[in-house]
């Protein structure tokens, strides 16, 4: 349980999503709190401040991103307690996703502030939509790791999720990441979405050694996000398989009956499938 006491002071800090490429697709409410604000944290200043002379907003501004988090994170919610709203943006997107934010939501759940968010648009869920891939399970993975050999760690460990899976990744690594995505997930369908909402949009629709092939002899321009298709479930096991299976445990000295119980718990297959499969194979 937090102390609530420091939100009845009427501050706040609320996370405003801002457009990933085109203007136009900043919404009305979010385009009020970059005008409404006491202060805008945003990753990037210079950057985003085109989106705030667009907005009409001259509020004030600072940086906020993963080199000074660590020591801006508390003066921001000072001020948040103190009465102000603060608004956090990032270069493009949802704030926090992939993104700086994570930490200063939660310090600020920790002081007992209120904060806010402000829905909008995300690179991440655009390219799943466009990708035409299962969207009722997905998994959000974020960059890749640099180095080779934790990059091929974190696709190991995701190479038997059944979930669809999207990754951010930066243009000048796309032939490397998609490569290893290759060697280590198969030949899944996959979708590579460039520069969404903007004039030069881009979807390459393929499998993932086709995608790694045109990666490197064309290169990748542009914000990139990767959407994988999810594993297969494993094929069930044969008839000769359960039975084998069966007979193992009977050798370690396990009674028939229960074997076949054992097996079908394991399996997931019916216990009269593999009893009979057991018959067929005593012959």
């Amino acid at each position: 349980m937090v102390d609530t006491s420091a939100a009845a002071a009427g501050g706040r800090l609320v996370l405003v999503a801002t457009p990933i490429g085109n203007l136009e697709d900043l919404s009305p409410r979010a385009g009020r709190m970059l005008r409404d604000a006491d202060l805008v944290a945003a990753e990037d200043t210079r950057h985003s401040r085109v989106l705030l002379d667009h907005a009409g907003s001259s509020v004030p501004m600072t940086s906020y991103h993963e080199h000074n988090e660590a020591w801006r994170t508390g003066p921001l919610l000072d001020r948040v307690a103190q009465g102000e709203t603060i608004v956090l943006i990032t270069d493009a997107g949802t704030p926090a996703l992939a993104d700086p934010g994570f930490k200063l939501v939660r310090e600020a759940r920790e002081r007992g502030l209120t904060v806010e968010a402000v829905p909008g648009p995300a690179a991440a869920l655009q390219a799943l939509v466009l990708s035409g891939l299962p969207t009722d399970r997905f998994a959000f993975e974020g960059f890749l790791p640099r180095k080779a050999s934790a990059r091929g760690r974190r696709l190991r460990e995701l190479a038997d999720d059944p979930r669809t899976l999207i990754f951010y990744v930066a243009p000048h690594r796309a032939a490397d990441d998609l490569t290893a995505m290759a060697e280590l997930l198969g030949d899944r369908q996959a979708a590579l979405a460039r520069e969404l909402t903007k004039l030069h949009e881009e979807v390459w629709w393929a499998d993932l050694p086709e995608l790694a092939r045109r990666a490197t002899a064309d290169g990748v321009r542009g914000e990139v996000t990767v959407v994988v298709a999810g594993a297969s479930p494993p094929a069930p096991p044969s008839a000769p398989q359960l039975a084998a299976r069966v007979q193992d445990l009977v050798a370690t000295g396990v009674a028939r009956k229960e074997a076949i119980a054992e097996v079908a718990t394991a399996t997931g297959a019916p216990k009269r499938e593999v009893y009979q499969a057991v018959l067929d194979a005593r012959g």
